[in-house]
Parts: structure tokens; C-alpha cells; sequence
């Protein structure tokens, strides 16, 4: 029996932060050494970040990731970390003319080896083991993901080779991300090759239950690799998207080993046994679509030691990891970009009292500040809320009405009906982008995707801001939320974040007297069901009635929903969190004439 102590940097990386996601690797890998491992792993293009989207077409920008790599590997040397292997991804950069004309690819190019592919001069998504100052093995991302929030194929040339680099005495293949998920991938040539271990660097974003298929998966692949997997993932917030590390090991038999936490860094360790014997035969060449080479480093085995067992995170309740992406993804992308403040409007409702808690949760009290925009149809309890909100959150909080602005815009030009409510909304949008100019606060919108799927956010109004934290969170949701959120602080001793009458009272813009939600649109419950199967699961017409929803009800929110994609174009980004987030994954054409119809009621649905 061989071992190896393996150790799982579940890291934070900053897109295009070259320098900075070196040091990090620098930092990490010290920390690995310091607890006796012998091989790090890093997360999927660690040192450019990711997703670096068009970044990756920039040559220089390729040319300076292959630089930082070399440079990397004589720093650890340097630093006394030559010793520890350390996988790393990268963005690679192919000698060639550049990428061909998408006309001019083969059928699959993803089967044309070598240098036979005409598009060898693209960017490569690339992992690399690094040891001794010196880059050992490249390893070119094979399976190239082109759906939901992925554009590899936009991007990057498939790898052909499988390096598979001998580690005292264990057989190491290299794989990235997406190989895990295409069954007779490079884990299945991994087993046909023969090996004692795969590595696995991930960016694997964020969706609600996502942890719930990584396990399954990675026992899948561990069995047609006959071997052990250490899959580690990418924690932070990147724009829309929010990565939760949720990084593991398992055993060839699909045992799990270890586990670590979601939305934090965290170094993972396992020490994994190896038996060579098992192994019934090593092979390189070619096998299958991939071409097997193989690196010696070491053939020595590490003197044997008493086994540590894996920790295993304990799972979060869906509410709390919900909670924690949102979180996440707020802080860094505030502080990623460097801005000191958010500011938002506070109306007395649950979803400016969330996405306030929230704030504060990501930042810190200090950082948050509140302003109540009362205007003639605002109610006393609706202030009170508000203020209630702010004390409970010990934010900074002020108060400027807003009704003497809209008589100003009412005595300069005559509107009426949602015209004259929206003109409101408006105002507050103004006084807010204002403030957020004059003091530097990042302007946080609040509305929630049951609003922006059907259009309910007022364009220059409401929907006016740089981060929409709630954006891609249903209503529905967002009260199970302040819910949890409460119960969490309780349970605690803490004072509860969220007042009791947001969550109770019914929703309303107070846009004019005695206005509800429920006045225009269906129950909340209904509405959330609907756009969960037209919007995240593209269901038509008849489907969702198969699955029972209102004739009527569908009818009226699908008008809503194709109707609102101008308005969805223009909006803040905002943390993904379900299986379709609004710009990020559901992408649709404005100018758009297809309409979800059956003859049985369409004359019902001209609402």
C-alpha cells in the first residue's frame, strides 16, 4: 500500500487578478505543507479566475497567465515548496495562426487530435501540475460545457491528451470540471489506462440542491475510473454568479471521505491508501479519443503513517444555503470591486427589510445605509417598518419625503393611472442614484424575480441600481427567508433582523390608496409555481396545463412574463441562485412574436 496526503484548497479567486491569485496559491499551498500534504489541488483556472469571459480571447492576457504559471513554480521552489505537488488551473495559450471560422470546423472537433484541429491557436482551459520550480504536466479541459451559464465552447479548444504524472509511486490523471460530468470521459480513459487517483479542479457555480448531485456524481466517476476522486470546487461571488466550494473525496468504492463546507475557504485534507497491485494493467498511448502520457516525479513511496479520518461538513438546510450564497455574492462583489458602501431605498416591505439584513449580514452595519421615501400614499406602519427595520439592523437610516418632488413633476406635465404611480417609483429611483453619486454607496435594488419576471419593477424606478441581491429569488421565497432569518437570530439569543409586520402584512407598492399586490396579480404561490416551470424549466402552454396550473392564471402570466423582456434586458445583475436566473442563463429575444398558445384559451387570455 503507497500514501498520499492530499489537501483540498476550496479558494476565493479574483477574475483577472494574476498576481493576486498566485499569492493565493502561494499562501495555501504553505498552509497545506504545514499539515504534511503532498499534493495540493487548486480550484479551475485559479490563477485568472472564473469565469473571465471574453478576457480569455486577449492573447496577452493568455501569454501572462502561461507566464504567471512558470513564475509560480519557481517561487514555490524558491519558498521551500518545491517539494509539495500542486495542481493549479490556468488559461493556456496553443501555438497557431487563432481559431478558425466556426465554418470551417470540422463536424466534432472535439474528436480532431492534436494538431489537426484548425482551431490549435485558441485559449485552453488548463490545469497544471507544478513541482520541484518546474510545470510537469499540462492537462487541456477535454468536455467543453456550452449551456445554462457556460460558453466554453465560445471560447476555449478541447484537450485530446490525458497526463497522468507518478507521485511517490501513485498514479495521478489530471482532469477538469466538466470531465466529471460526460460518462466515457477522461475518467473513463482514466480506467482503461489505469491509475490510483484523479484529480478534479472545479468552478462549479451555485444552484439551489446542486450539493445534492456532486456526491452521486463523483461516485460515478470514481467507479469507472477504479479509483479514489478529490473534486475541488471554487468558493466566492463573480458577477451573477456565486461558487460554494462544497469540495470532496471519495473512495474508488464511492465511499465519501471527506467534505468541506459551503461559502467559505477552507483547506480540506484526506490521506488516501493506494494498492498498485490493484491495478491490473498501465497503459499510455492512445485509448479511446484521448491520447495517455505519462510524468515521473517520484517513484519512492512516503514513509507510512497512522491515517487521519476525513472531516464531513454537515449539510446546510436549503434555507441557509440559500442564504449564504446571497450573502456571498453580495460581499464580493462590493468588495471585489471596490466599493465602500451600499445604499437602499426602505419602504417598510419584506423585500427591502431582506435585502437590508442581508447587507448587513455581507458587510457589516456600518457599510449599509437606509433611506425611508415616504410620499402622500404612504402609510404610518409602512414608516414605522421601516425605521424599525434599520434600528433592529443598528444601520445608518434617514428619511426624505418625496411628495413634495412628484407635485413639482405633477404641476409640469399631466399623468395619470399606472403612469402617475410609476412616476413615484421614479422619483425615489433619482433621490436614490443621487445619493449613491454623492457619497459613493453602490445603489442596491430590491426587487424580487417574481417582480422582474412579470414586469412589476418600474424601469428608472425601483429597478434602478448596480446589485440586485434578490433578483433571482421568488417571493415565496423571500419569506421563508425572513423567516428562517429570524429564527436563526432567535435561536441564538440575537435580536431578529426582520420586523414581524413586513412578513405578515400584505405585500403592496403603496403607489396609490389601498393598493395590493393581489389587486393585478394572482396569489404570490401561484405566480411563483408558474413562472418556477415557464421560466427555470421552459415549459409550454400545454405542459403547464398538464401539470395543473389555472388556465387563466397561465395565460395571464405568460402575457406578463414575454412582455417584460425589454425591461429584464436593462437590469442590475443580481446573485443566481435557481436553475434560471433572468440575463445570466434565460436568454430570449426582445422583438419576439412567438406566443404560448392553444386554441382552447386563447380567446381567454387577451387580459
Amino acid at each position: 500500500m503507497r500514501q498520499l496526503r492530499v489537501a483540498l484548497a476550496q479558494v476565493d479567486t479574483r477574475v483577472g487578478d494574476l498576481a493576486g491569485n498566485a499569492e493565493l496559491v502561494l499562501d495555501w499551498t504553505r498552509r497545506a505543507a504545514g499539515r504534511d500534504a503532498h499534493l495540493v489541488v487548486f480550484p479551475e483556472m485559479t490563477l485568472t479566475g472564473y469565469p473571465a469571459e471574453d478576457l480569455v480571447l486577449r492573447e496577452s492576457f493568455a501569454r501572462a497567465s502561461e507566464q504567471a504559471l512558470v513564475e509560480l513554480a519557481g517561487t514555490l521552489a524558491e519558498q521551500g515548496l518545491g517539494g509539495t505537488a500542486v495542481v493549479v488551473g490556468y488559461l493556456a495559450h496553443t501555438e497557431g495562426a487563432g481559431p478558425a471560422p466556426v465554418d470551417q470546423l470540422p463536424t466534432d472537433a472535439d474528436d480532431v487530435p492534436g494538431d489537426a484541429n484548425p482551431r490549435r491557436g485558441a485559449p485552453r482551459n488548463a490545469a497544471a501540475l507544478l513541482h520541484g520550480g518546474a510545470v510537469v504536466a499540462r492537462y487541456y479541459k477535454r468536455h467543453l460545457p456550452n449551456y445554462g451559464v457556460f460558453d466554453e465552447a465560445r471560447y476555449f479548444v478541447p484537450g485530446t491528451e490525458l497526463p497522468v504524472v507518478r507521485l511517490h509511486g501513485v498514479d495521478v490523471a489530471l482532469t477538469v470540471c466538466e470531465d466529471l460530468w460526460v460518462e466515457g470521459g477522461p475518467c473513463g480513459v482514466a480506467g482503461q489506462a489505469g491509475v490510483d487517483l484523479v484529480v478534479s479542479p472545479n468552478a462549479s457555480p451555485y444552484e439551489r440542491a446542486k450539493d445534492d448531485l456532486r456526491l452521486p456524481l463523483v461516485q460515478r466517476r470514481a467507479a469507472e475510473a477504479g479509483a479514489p476522486i478529490v473534486y475541488c470546487n471554487q468558493v466566492g461571488g463573480q458577477d451573477e454568479l456565486v461558487f460554494d466550494g462544497d469540495s470532496l473525496a471519495v473512495s474508488a468504492a464511492g465511499e465519501l471521505l471527506a467534505r468541506a463546507p459551503q461559502f467559505v475557504e477552507h483547506l480540506l485534507t484526506v490521506d488516501l491508501a493506494v494498492d498498485p497491485a490493484a491495478v491490473p494493467a498501465r497503459r499510455d498511448g492512445r485509448i479511446g479519443p484521448m491520447t495517455v502520457t505519462r510524468h515521473l516525479v517520484s517513484e519512492e513511496p512516503v514513509p507510512g503513517w497512522p491515517a487521519r479520518p476525513g472531516t464531513v461538513a454537515e449539510p446546510l438546510s436549503d434555507c441557509e444555503e440559500v442564504w449564504r450564497a446571497l450573502v456571498l455574492g453580495l460581499r464580493d462583489f462590493i468588495d471585489k470591486n471596490g466599493m465602500p458602501s451600499v445604499v437602499l431605498g426602505m419602504s417598510g416591505g419584506i423585500d427591502s427589510a431582506l435585502v437590508a439584513a442581508l447587507a448587513v449580514d455581507a458587510l457589516g452595519a456600518d457599510r449599509v445605509v437606509g433611506v425611508g421615501l415616504p410620499s402622500r400614499w404612504s402609510s404610518e406602519h409602512s414608516l414605522a417598518d421601516a425605521a424599525d427595520s434599520a434600528q433592529r439592523l443598528g444601520m445608518h437610516y434617514s428619511v426624505v419625503p418625496i411628495a413634495p418632488v412628484v407635485t413639482a413633476f405633477e404641476a409640469a406635465v399631466e399623468l395619470s393611472g399606472v403612469a402617475a404611480e410609476n412616476l413615484q417609483a421614479r422619483v425615489r429611483g433619482t433621490l436614490l442614484m443621487g445619493l449613491s453619486n454623492q457619497h459613493g454607496h453602490l445603489l442596491l435594488a430590491t426587487s424580487n424575480k417574481s417582480e422582474v419576471a412579470v414586469g412589476y419593477s418600474t424601469l428608472y424606478g425601483d429597478a434602478a441600481g448596480g446589485f440586485a441581491p434578490i433578483k433571482d429569488v421568488p417571493k415565496t421565497l423571500v419569506w421563508d427567508l425572513a423567516r428562517w432569518r429570524n429564527a436563526y437570530a432567535r435561536d441564538r439569543g440575537e435580536t431578529e433582523p426582520i420586523p414581524q409586520n413586513s412578513i405578515d402584512k400584505p405585500p403592496s407598492a403603496e403607489l396609490a390608496p389601498g393598493q395590493q399586490d393581489t389587486d393585478s396579480l394572482p396569489s404570490y404561490e401561484e405566480l411563483d409555481a408558474v413562472i418556477a416551470d415557464y421560466v427555470d424549466r421552459d415549459l409550454g402552454l400545454a405542459e403547464l396545463l398538464e401539470r395543473g396550473h389555472d388556465p387563466e392564471v397561465v395565460a395571464r402570466v405568460l402575457r406578463l412574463v414575454d412582455m417584460a423582456e425589454f425591461k429584464r434586458r436593462q437590469s442590475a445583475p443580481g446573485t443566481k441562485i435557481s436553475l434560471k436566473a433572468f440575463g445570466r442563463d434565460r436568454r430570449l429575444p426582445i422583438t419576439n412574436r412567438w406566443r404560448e398558445t392553444l386554441p382552447s384559451v386563447r380567446e381567454g387570455a387577451g387580459a
